[in-house]
Order: structure tokens, then C-alpha cells, then sequence
């Protein structure tokens, strides 16, 4: 079996329905923290992760089958200056940035190829190091706003984007 990094405390709960995984998702997403500051009354203060891992056997040949999907919705990053945060709120926010600042760290190595990815230099890019580089594929989807207001975000958004986009390993994989 693949090496695969999991989060202690967590739960798995085996599915034999799209329903039931919906429901695991809702509940998922009513734990979620969330908390206002000046710019959003509703501002995710915690990253989504849902790991849906398939198991199966190919009918004809006997050969087991085994597959695994990350869905991650990452809390946006937090400018302080904008939203004067405070407190509990400026630490969350600094908790997102830095995970946020993992991930642009891995992206940047293997945009330049590099021989080290910093995948353990935080927790969140460890649980995604199956999940971006080597022969995984994924999809990045980015939030832009269309106010005026939030462009200087809205640009840095896309930014990373771009440079996520740059990804593409020799085994295959890629970002898109």
C-alpha cells in the first residue's frame, strides 16, 4: 500500500453512499470555526479537509484497486492591516497565514524543481504531500471578488494561482 499521512484524532468512517458522504461533510462543515472581523462577518478561521480514500477490485483481473481524493477548502489569508484583527482573531489569522505560506513554500519547489520539498514544515503540507507533486493531479480552484474593494486581494489571489499552475513534475503530475 502507498505511504499516506493522516491526522491523529481523526476519524474514519467507512461509506456506501454519496449521501452519507454528504452528511459527513455537512457535520464537517458545521465544526468548522468561524468568526467576523472588519472586512467579513462570516470569515472561515479553519482549513476544510475531507479525504474520501476508494477501495476496490477490479472484476475481471481480481487485482485490488485503491484511490484517494482531497477535498480542501483553505481559509483565505488574513492581511491585519485591512481586517484589525485582535486577540483570538489575530492569532487565528496568523495560524492561517503561516499554513498559507507552507503551502506557496512547497509550491515554489516544485515550480524550480527542487531537490527538497519542505512538505514537513507544517502540518497542513505534510496531510497534502500526496496531494500536490509526484503523480497526484490536482485542482485549484481561487475565490476573486468582484469589488473593487478587495482587488489588492483578489491579485494576490490569482498570483498564487498562476504559480501554482507552473507545477508540473517529471512523474506527470500537475496542477491546474
Amino acid at each position: 500500500k502507498e505511504k499516506s499521512t493522516f491526522v491523529s484524532g481523526l476519524e474514519v468512517r467507512p461509506v456506501a453512499a454519496y449521501e452519507e458522504v454528504c452528511a459527513i461533510m455537512d457535520e464537517g462543515n458545521s465544526n468548522r470555526a468561524v468568526g467576523c472581523h472588519s472586512l467579513n462577518e462570516h470569515s472561515s478561521r479553519s482549513h476544510s479537509v475531507v479525504t474520501i480514500v476508494i477501495e476496490g477490485t477490479n472484476k475481471v483481473s481480481g487485482r485490488g484497486l485503491h484511490g484517494k481524493i482531497n477535498l480542501i477548502d483553505l481559509a483565505g489569508s488574513e492581511r491585519v492591516s485591512k481586517t484589525h484583527a485582535s486577540g483570538e482573531r489575530l492569532k487565528e489569522a496568523q495560524f492561517i497565514n503561516k499554513s498559507l505560506s507552507a503551502i506557496g513554500d512547497v509550491i515554489a519547489a516544485l515550480s524550480q524543481k527542487s531537490k527538497h520539498v519542505p512538505y514537513r514544515n507544517h502540518p497542513l503540507t505534510m496531510l497534502m504531500s500526496d496531494s500536490i507533486g509526484g503523480t497526484a493531479k490536482t485542482l485549484m480552484i481561487v475565490n476573486a471578488s468582484p469589488s473593487s474593494e478587495h482587488a489588492s486581494e483578489t491579485a494576490n489571489s490569482l498570483t498564487f494561482g498562476s504559480r501554482c499552475k507552473r507545477v508540473k513534475s517529471s512523474s506527470g503530475g500537475e496542477m491546474a
